[in-house]
């Protein structure tokens, strides 16, 4: 196993989205693990404080190759990576081991038009927050002394499909815009692999974020982390899968929140009775005394979350 430092660079990075076509930032072996460093705020970087910027972000958006910005969304990504040996059919483990803010500052920003109330705030504003990395903490309202707890993680973990310049802000089965705040550092995510060398890509990081995201934005941050990608053949997984120390998470998508939650729990039952042995029906069962379903965002259109949290506590163990 080897370990990498992958630094975001206009080399390194690209916008918008995903696609088969990018060069990778970084050709690894399954077990490697990988210093990755993101940025976030391309398109508000000119009206950013100082304490946003770096030389290196500037360069990045006065400087982005062409190529690199294959995508409508405004999400900067760090990647893709390549994994040797990862073809169709097999299972991604993206192992996240450390995240947290590489600077003291982070964003919030109401987009005119989306968010869950689109018709009651009706104007854009961009706010730009002070993250006290010490006390790990945002004050927030600004002089309200009241503070809200740095909970780090990243809200894009995603494989790159046959799609060209897939946007990155729907979410989908190749993962992308999750925004699932339980990913924090000591979870995992699996993604079933499309494309040879699988392409993962991550970004978006947000340093506190509610369920649902509502407003569109969380605080927005650029971040830094330690992952360890591992590949695994012969699993039965065909959709995203994700653990913390305590929860199996099983996750749905759906233009409505009614379709999100059906799919979720249509993939929670699937997962106890492939994984645990479950029959179908005890697993709906199951699913409705002790299964606990959170809306993840309503934002990321077209394509709602929802994600229900399975406890390890009460389910056999199991190893992967």
């Amino acid at each position: 196993m080897s370990h990498h430092i992958l630094k975001a660079t206009p080399k390194t990075v690209h916008l918008g989205g995903f696609s088969p076509e990018l060069e990778p930032a970084l050709i690894i072996d399954s077990g490697d693990r990988i210093d990755v460093e993101t940025y976030t705020g391309f398109y508000i970087y000119d009206q950013a404080p100082p304490e946003f910027l770096t030389p290196e972000f500037i360069e990045i958006c006065q400087h982005l190759p062409a190529e690199r910005k294959v995508g409508p969304g405004s999400h900067l990504l760090t990647g893709p990576i390549y994994l040797r040996d990862a073809k169709p059919g097999d299972v991604l483990e993206v192992k996240l081991e450390k995240i947290s803010p590489r600077l003291p500052m982070g964003f919030n920003a109401i987009r005119a038009g989306w968010g869950a109330l689109p018709y009651k705030f009706t104007e854009s504003k961009l706010q730009f927050i002070p993250l006290d990395l010490e006390k790990f903490e945002a004050e927030f309202p600004f002089a309200s002394k009241i503070r809200i707890p740095l909970q780090p993680f990243f809200g894009i973990l995603g494989v790159a499909t046959a799609e060209i310049n897939r946007s990155s802000v729907p979410p989908g089965d190749y993962g992308g815009n999750l925004d699932n705040r339980y990913l924090q550092a000591g979870s995992r995510i699996f993604l079933p692999i499309s494309l040879p060398g699988g392409l993962f890509s991550i970004g978006d990081g947000h340093s506190a974020q509610g369920d649902g995201e509502v407003n569109v934005t969380a605080i927005e941050t650029s971040m830094n982390g330690t992952i360890q990608l591992n590949l695994h053949r012969n699993l039965p997984l065909t959709v995203p899968l994700g653990e913390t120390p305590t929860h199996w998470i099983a996750m749905g998508f759906g233009e409505t929140l009614d379709r999100a939650l059906e799919e979720a729990l249509e993939r929670a039952i699937a997962f106890l009775v492939d994984w645990f042995g479950f029959k179908a029906e005890d697993a709906y069962i199951f699913c409705s005394l002790a299964v606990n379903f959170h809306i993840t965002q309503v934002v990321n259109r077209p394509q709602k979350g929802v994600h229900g949290m399975l406890p390890k506590s009460i389910l056999p163990k199991l190893s992967i």
